[in-house]
């Protein structure tokens, strides 16, 4: 919609049409000072003393047709076609109507002051910088007023009245006034090119550190980098450590395939038929969330990008909430901030195309109460500032704008579900962009190729790096660092990391601000003073939670706001001072892990220094702590942060260990006092943490007690298994805790992607699947199926979809016995926002119509990402209806349910439900196999049988295949004696000759089991694992001869997907007696896989599973070795 300020020069008073919206309409009467008249004298015929050009029509398409004067128009209208002679006549009338309502606005104003303040009114008039002569204003009448007041300020009327008004402290006037008078394009086209110059100088350069003198300023333009912005994201809140957080996003590279540049964050995704009101982008603390926003407003300021946007108005809640105790409109908000706007007299916004930025909502200090507020339409009303928030975030105020609301995570469910149009998540730097920084930001390519390399040796740096500000301060140190040391001595930990940006910026404040030089020592009296200041600030706000800090924080930790401001003038890359709009002042870390090295500094300091731990006394996880040894002071630190609310403590932890090492100490000499502490010390806590490991303490926690390891330069554990898995005698029953705990640390710090984990790869096992929990929830499909899981499993499970960092789009649980009761729990899971698993199987899980009706619960709660549910094998009643329903529902994703086969035969626990007869194909038999029974047992005879001629017929192997294909899912026994192979083949296997082409298990085309007195052996394409007694007999390549016994044995068989360690690694538990005279095989072809087991007193002892695909039906065969082997089809 345009929106004119208008009028016709000359025309007589009669002849304006009167505004009275939405057409002209009856004006208002005459004035209560005065009787009617007939005639009034207009405007003039041109514009008055100081005018500018005359008024347009605004368009709000573009700039360019904005400024386009009346006098130009009439110099060109003989020379323009008629096309644009008829868009001349309709400005003029729209200059008509707009100059009428600037005429009634005024004059309802004018009528709205009594006669004492009327005559107040037009004696400010006389003193104006352009003063009208009292002589005409001395008898003037109100409607008189307003003729003068067009004819000599004509389109700053508006502007003069309002000066005037609030001179007279009418600002309820000032309202009434702008409130339905639209403004010119003109001056709404000078406030945008001044508001663009306003932010083009506030954003063009960005904090990146300290601004040395001298050298040019950082662009925010040459140095930004476009992050990884992705649409979607849980909208629980995730409290856990924003570290532990970017930690889970760095090894999660399935990443939702929707990925967003700042300056499309409004643009409407291809699913979407409705424009974007609201995006909330969340963030661990710096991530680029506000450079984002900055980049955003620059480049609107600079033209680039969203020039259909009219305005852009940053605001950041840091200033903000320095104004919650003052009443504000939503307009004078906007002025105050946008003082543009208000020159220009603009009051209304809502024909025009505005954006609002609120950077920082989890620094808003109280948090926003959307339950307890009240509603808001009026833009003009005055309330409080969070007033105001909530419902210009609701839409109640100016529902035609659009928001981009930034948070860190944690604050996010602050904003109410109905009025988020779009959640968006800045994921940081991806490895490639990683590079990419640390290559713009050098420009010597040999500093960067040995930068490059060596943060991809720290595995904890690496991760870091994922947050831009940590990839600065990696350069900041490594760019010191490469000056003075030899490349082998790079700092490799995170403390080491800190300890050197520390060393740097003592340096900086010794040359800069002492006079002195490098080379003189860093840590001078006035240095190591500020270095304590604030570190006891650090620590004092980081037990409260505080990122931002005010005076009366600093104020109980003993330091004044001028001290503040000389600590964050000195030490600006550590401690930065900004100031709002009054000049308010607010102090901040540059990121929460500096806040969080500095308070480990400061506890060590104080405890080296005194004996005193600053953590005694406090409550809850700040419990009492012993201090009368280094040991007991680092055991007990580890038991704090064990202790502490979802990982709060992690990296304080991490810190505070890695200072306990000598080497360390010595990089902080005459700063921080020796501890004298032994090598005795540190492997005391080294044990310490191991013991924690082997303890019952959850997956995530023992993944930061690793790294915690890693600070303290031990990796004995993870070398051990490491080792094993390089030599494949990795024992799953032998495993102890700890090691199992190692492997899932071990798997989540690898760079491989976690694409698909398979459990029977390691053991399938509830324990294992407990263990490795956090590499389930880090991986795109888990293959759980047939691992005797129970509720137990189902609850870990639940837990892993609830969670944000979930990465899980495909779970199989297939073949465990999770009855109804399992899947209720699993379905709590699947009811959350966040879970965006797309597969589901549940296939010959037991399941009835009441778990199926949990499913259907489920999906109608969150219908927007399952598309495939597999309840084949089960009893789903009534409820498997229901879900077929949901398939024609275009509500609903789901597009796939599988139901049959099904029915009460399938409730039958095990895989026995799955029998199937075979009977043994005599066309098939080799002619030293005589088979009997009804074709159920054959044996190897010496003598040659007398079977006719087939082609079916193996010539040379002693072999025989049955007469029934498998398909879907199928379960047999065989009773066996001697030297066999019992095997499933294709029914193409070759019949002719003597080559390995025609084998059981010789090649791609068969998968065999070997059963002998000395144990088992499994084969495939001729290479074959044994499985042994022990684990000191495994062996990656062992003779078919080999003891059996329960182990983990390295194999061919299956390739893994956690290269390098696993590249060809299969993971099999079997029992450590000896081998029975029976073996089951269960074949499941949908799922591609073929397990054997051991049967012994009505139990199954898993043995191993193949996992493929097949292309082909299957047969089941046998080859029987020696004379007098024997094989039996049995019965169940």
């Amino acid at each position: 919609m345009d929106q004119c300020e208008d009028r016709e020069e000359g025309a007589p008073p009669s002849k304006i049409p009167k505004r009275n919206p939405p057409g002209p309409g009856p004006g208002p009467g005459p004035g209560p000072d005065r009787p009617p008249k007939a005639q009034r004298p207009g405007p003039g015929p041109g514009p008055g003393p100081g005018l500018g050009p005359g008024p347009s029509c605004v368009s709000m398409n573009s700039d360019d047709s904005m400024g386009v004067s009346e006098t130009q128009v009439e110099q060109q209208s003989s020379e323009v076609p008629t096309g644009l002679q008829d868009q001349t006549q309709l400005d003029s009338i729209f200059e008509v109507k707009q100059m009428t309502a600037l005429k009634e606005s005024l004059l309802k104003i004018l009528v709205n002051l009594v006669d004492g303040d009327f005559k107040t009114f037009k004696w400010f008039l006389t003193i104006e910088e352009l003063p009208i002569p009292v002589s005409k204003l001395e008898n003037a009448d109100r409607m008189d007023t307003v003729d003068l007041m067009v004819q000599i300020y004509n389109t700053n009327t508006q502007r003069v009245t309002v000066r005037v008004l609030e001179k007279m402290d009418r600002t309820d006037l000032v309202k009434k006034l702008s409130k339905g008078l639209p403004v010119s394009k003109e001056s709404i086209h000078q406030c945008r090119r001044k508001l663009k110059v306003k932010l083009k100088q506030k954003f063009e350069c960005v904090f990146e550190g300290i601004t040395k003198e001298g050298l040019p300023k950082t662009l925010l333009n040459q140095i930004y980098t476009e992050l990884y912005i992705t649409e979607g994201g849980a909208t629980e809140v995730n409290q856990d450590h924003e570290v532990r957080q970017i930690e889970t996003a760095s090894r999660n590279p399935h990443r939702p395939q929707t990925t967003i540049t700042c300056e499309d964050i409004f643009k409407i995704p291809p699913d979407r038929d409705q424009p974007i009101r609201t995006v909330l982008t969340k963030g661990v603390a710096g991530i680029g969330k506000t450079v984002s926003t900055q980049k955003f407003s620059l480049d609107w300021a600079e033209d680039k990008a969203n020039q259909d946007i009219h305005f852009v108005f940053p605001f950041t809640f840091r200033e903000l909430n320095v104004l919650k105790q003052k009443k504000f409109s939503l307009v004078e908000l906007v002025h105050h901030f946008f003082s543009e706007t208000k020159e220009a007299g603009i009051w209304i916004f809502e024909d025009l195309q505005v954006v609002f930025i609120l950077d920082g909502l989890d620094e808003c200090r109280p948090p926003l109460d959307f339950n307890n507020t009240q509603i808001l339409t009026d833009v003009t009303e005055s309330t409080s500032v969070d007033v105001l928030l909530m419902n210009l975030i609701r839409g109640n105020l100016l529902p035609s704008a659009r928001l981009w609301i930034t948070t860190r995570p944690a604050a996010a469910n602050q904003i109410p579900a109905q009025c988020r149009g779009m959640v968006t998540e800045v994921r940081g730097f991806t490895d490639p962009q990683k590079e990419y920084y640390f290559r713009k930001r050098f420009t010597d390519e040999e500093q960067t190729n040995t930068i490059i390399p060596h943060i991809k040796t720290s595995r904890s740096v690496h991760i870091m790096c994922h947050i831009p500000i940590f990839c600065w301060i990696t350069a900041t140190v490594l760019e010191d660092v490469l000056k003075t040391t030899d490349r082998r001595q790079l700092p490799k930990t995170l403390t080491e990391m800190y300890i050197h940006f520390l060393v740097v910026q003592a340096k900086l404040k010794n040359v800069k601000y002492d006079g002195r030089s490098e080379t003189d020592p860093h840590w001078s009296p006035e240095t190591r003073k500020m270095i304590e200041s604030l570190g006891k600030l650090a620590f004092e706000q980081l037990k409260k939670g505080n990122l931002i800090f005010y005076e009366s924080d600093l104020t109980e930790c003993g330091i004044d706001i001028s001290s503040a401001s000389v600590y964050s003038g000195v030490f600006t890359e550590v401690f930065k001072e900004e100031r709002g709009l009054y000049q308010d002042k607010r102090f901040c870390f540059i990121h929460l892990s500096v806040q969080e090295f500095l308070a480990a500094l400061h506890v060590h300091q104080t405890f080296i220094n005194t004996g005193v731990n600053l953590l005694s006394g406090q409550k809850s996880f700040w419990s009492k702590l012993l201090w009368d040894t280094s040991v007991q002071f680092y055991q007990n630190a580890v038991d704090q942060a064990l202790q502490s609310p979802n990982g709060h403590l992690d990296m304080f932890l991490r810190f505070l260990l890695g200072l306990s090492l000598q080497t360390n100490q010595c990089l902080l000499q005459s700063l921080v006092k020796p501890t004298g502490s032994s090598s005795e010390t540190n492997q005391k806590t080294v044990e310490y943490i191991k013991k924690k490991i082997s303890e019952n303490v959850s997956a995530e926690r023992s993944i930061n007690l690793f790294h915690c390891l890693n600070e303290l330069e031990d990796g004995s554990l993870v070398d051990q298994i490491q080792q094993y898995l390089r030599s494949g005698r990795l024992s799953t029953e032998e495993l102890s805790p700890a090691q199992w705990s190692a492997l899932a640390f071990i798997l989540l710090s690898s760079e491989e992607d976690l694409d698909v984990f398979d459990l029977k790869e390691y053991s399938g096992s509830e324990e294992v699947l407990l263990r490795l929990l956090p590499v389930v929830k880090a991986s795109n499909k888990a293959l759980l199926s047939g691992c005797n899981l129970s509720e137990r499993s189902c609850e870990a499970l639940s837990s892993v979809l609830r969670s944000q960092s979930c990465s899980l789009t495909l779970l199989d649980l297939s073949n465990n016995d999770l009855k109804d009761s399992g899947v209720k729990i699993l379905s709590d899971g699947l009811k959350s926002p966040g879970c965006r698993l797309d597969t589901l199987r549940l296939s010959g899980c037991l399941i009835t119509e009441e778990g199926c009706s949990s499913l259907v619960s489920a999906l109608q709660s969150n219908p927007s990402h399952l598309r495939q549910l597999d309840l084949s094998y089960n009893h789903p009643g009534a409820s498997g209806q229901e879900l077929s329903a949901l398939v024609e529902d275009p509500h609903w994703r789901l597009d796939t349910v599988r139901l049959d086969p099904s029915g009460v035969r399938w409730l039958t626990p095990g895989p026995w439900r799955h029998f199937c007869e075979l009977t043994l194909d005599p066309n098939t038999a080799n002619r030293k196999l005589k088979l009997s029974e009804n074709n159920k047992r054959v044996e190897h005879m010496e003598e040659v049988q007398s079977y006719p001629k087939h082609q079916d017929r193996f010539e040379e192997w002693v072999q025989v295949m049955c007469s029934t294909g498998l398909t879907g899912r199928c379960y047999w026994e065989v009773q066996w004696r001697g030297d066999v192979h019992i095997s499933v083949t294709y029914r193409g296997i070759r019949r002719k000759g003597v080559s390995e082409d025609c084998g059981f298990g010789r090649n791609d085309q068969s998968w065999s089991l070997r059963c002998c007195r000395g144990g088992y052996s499994v084969w495939h394409k001729d290479k074959h694992t044994v499985l042994p007694q022990s684990s000191s007999s495994s062996s990656s390549s062992s003779s078919s001869s080999s003891s059996s016994s329960s182990s983990i044995i390295s194999s061919t068989s299956s390739s893994s997907f956690f290269s390098p360690f696993f590249s060809s690694v299969s993971f099999i538990s079997i029992s450590s007696s000896s081998c029975s005279g029976t073996v089951s095989v269960y074949v499941d072809c949908p799922a591609g896989s073929v397990s054997f087991y051991e049967v012994s007193s009505d139990k199954l002892i898993h043995l191993h599973t193949f996992k493929t695909t097949f292309t082909e039906p299957l047969f089941a065969g046998f080859t029987l070795w020696g004379i007098g082997s024997t094989v039996c089809l049995s019965g169940v």
